[in-house]
């Protein structure tokens, strides 16, 4: 079901105080976010929210607001061109939507920019954005994730985590790269990959 302005407005303020805060805001809070001096158009819109599904709410009680669905963003999607013979002109349908959101909204993410390029099997490149998300317990790390990692007195590499016992592997993903050893004890794992960004650059001709 789509929402009216004012509905779409409150929602999307909603996403990003809820991604930001990991709470759901007061509805004093909301009055002064949409600029509203009573409480009844916020309580209206968030009863409208949650009758088309958007939010769980308990009314009376604003803490209690989950969000259940988000609304239509991201980039539309509207099929496939080939990058080698020629196919079917794609249409204007749009089925679905490329939504990269869920990458820059997580507070706790973290983007470190590639250099070198040890990692080219893997389709990472010198100038990508690698994105990377926190970890604790590095004992948690499947072997095999690509991973941010500092071994100690030597620097941060960007490389596959292999674990045996107390012994680290981390393998480059080009065969002219040696495998870096180390005790499990010198190396940090920083954060694993989640996702790539690469921005276009023509190339000079």
């Amino acid at each position: 079901m789509e929402l009216t302005k004012a509905q779409k407005e409150l929602y999307d303020w909603l996403v990003d105080y809820v991604r930001e805060n990991q709470h759901a805001p007061s509805i004093r809070q909301m009055m002064q976010a949409m600029d509203l001096k009573s409480p009844a158009p916020i309580q209206s819109r968030l009863e409208h929210l949650r009758n088309k599904g958007f939010i769980e709410w308990a009314e009376g009680k604003a803490r209690t607001i989950k969000i259940l669905k988000y609304a239509a963003s991201g980039v539309p999607i509207f099929g496939t061109i080939a990058a080698g013979g020629l196919v079917e002109p794609f249409a204007n349908d749009v089925t679905e939507r490329l939504d990269l959101s869920p990458f820059f909204h997580q507070s706790d993410y973290f983007a470190l920019q590639v250099m070198g390029d040890s990692m080219i099997e893997d389709s990472i490149v010198e100038g990508d954005m690698a994105i990377m998300q926190p970890i604790k317990d590095s004992t948690e790390v499947k072997n095999g994730t690509i991973v941010a990692a500092q071994v100690d007195g030597q620097g941060t590499t960007l490389k596959r985590y292999h674990r045996q016992g107390e012994h680290i592997t981390l393998q480059a993903a080009n065969p002219k790269y040696q495998p870096i050893e180390s005790a499990a004890h010198l190396v940090q794992v920083q954060g694993v990959l989640i996702g790539v960004w690469r921005g276009y650059q023509p190339m000079k001709r």
